[in-house]
């Protein structure tokens, strides 16, 4: 049984990391239907889903993360007539948001990303523009001799209108100089994400587990995420993303020890914990098919998740690092594996406002 204190806490809104501690202890049972009683009466029954594209810009990298199988397989970089025909393709699709990411280009300054948004924008002013990491907002700025607020002003100038909450990885600077050690710190993921909410740019919010990082790290990165929602209000969703072991660095260095991907059990674990630490802070969880597979994301959506993310058309980082699920899924089956827990699908924008 889980402790009535605890309980409380949770509705409340203020679970602590001993609270997270103990219910890692809990039978698994327990604690996703507690998550999924929160769920139900934090968003009712609805899952929402987005119909967007991912758009990888270019593969080639300065960065030195161990996790990566996408950085320099091709060596590309798209044209602007490559990125349009992209564009035009996912609006044919009825695509609402673009996902746009890309490489750590040397020497590369802020009027590529500008140009990028432009593209878009010149055409089709109504599309959502979901772009930038902040590890490629502070790699503008810094490689532009300016500041990430003005960086930021730029970018919104020009058409960005939200920002994907990656490069987090783990927030805690211990595992970031085994996994990610060129990457920005902790503190400075926090500060780009801030000024982005503070700049009226909403993100979301990522995690990437199951490599270096321990259980109590995992929380820490959960209650990282809690603490700025509660300054700025400005993360629309947490994504919780299982590591791809496949053709990286970490991934070797694991699998040669013995050990494998996360199991589904322990995926759902991060899963409800998030909905329980999170909960009266951030609304939406999303379930990641492409991380996940689509059976063990439906089975997610019982244990706290309420999302199931978007069509992506065409996924290409987490299939590089041995994701196995595809690169697209139809509106159709997204409906279907919903409908399939006796769950009503709704298709949203990027601000979580049904279509």
């Amino acid at each position: 049984m889980i402790p009535e204190d605890i309980v409380e806490r949770v509705y409340d809104g203020t679970a602590t990391k001993e609270d997270a501690l103990t219910l890692l202890k809990v039978k698994p049972f327990e604690l996703y239907a507690l998550a999924d009683q929160i769920r139900s009466e934090t968003v009712g029954d609805n899952v929402t889903y987005v119909v967007n594209r991912n758009i990888n810009f270019t593969d080639r990298c300065i960065g030195t993360c161990g996790f990566c199988a996408f950085k320099d397989k091709k060596g590309y970089l798209l044209t602007q007539e490559q990125i349009k025909e992209k564009i035009d393709e996912a609006v044919a699709a009825g695509a609402t948001e673009l996902c746009i990411q890309g490489g750590l280009m040397k020497d590369v300054k802020l009027d590529l990303y500008l140009d990028i948004l432009r593209a878009v924008k010149e055409d089709y002013p109504h599309i959502h523009t979901h772009c930038f990491s902040p590890m490629e907002v502070y790699h503008a700025a810094t490689s532009s001799g300016l500041t990430i607020e003005e960086t930021l002003a730029e970018l919104k100038e020009n058409g960005l209108n939200t920002m994907p909450g990656t490069a987090a990885e783990i927030l805690v600077d211990r595992v970031r100089e085994i996994v990610c050690p060129g990457k920005i710190t902790r503190q400075q993921w926090i500060n780009v994400i801030t000024s982005a909410h503070q700049a009226g740019i909403r993100t979301t919010s990522t995690m990437m587990y199951g490599h270096v990082e321990t259980w109590e790290e995992r929380i820490d990165h959960i209650l990282t995420i809690r603490d700025v929602q509660k300054k700025t209000g400005g993360i629309t969703e947490f994504v919780p993303l299982p590591f791809m072991p496949y053709n990286n660095i970490i991934g070797d260095k694991i699998l040669k020890e013995g050990k494998f991907m996360t199991t589904g059990t322990e995926d759902l674990k991060v899963y409800a914990l998030a909905r329980i630490l999170l909960n009266k802070h951030v609304e939406n969880i999303q379930t990641s098919w492409v991380k996940l597979g689509k059976k063990l994301a439906q089975v997610a959506l019982l244990c706290g998740g309420n999302d199931l993310g978007g069509t992506l058309i065409e996924e290409s980082i987490s299939k590089s690092a041995g994701a196995s699920n595809g690169e697209v899924i139809s509106v159709k089956e997204l409906e279907w594996i919903i409908r399939g827990i006796d769950r009503t699908p709704v298709q949203r924008d990027t601000l979580y406002r049904s279509i």
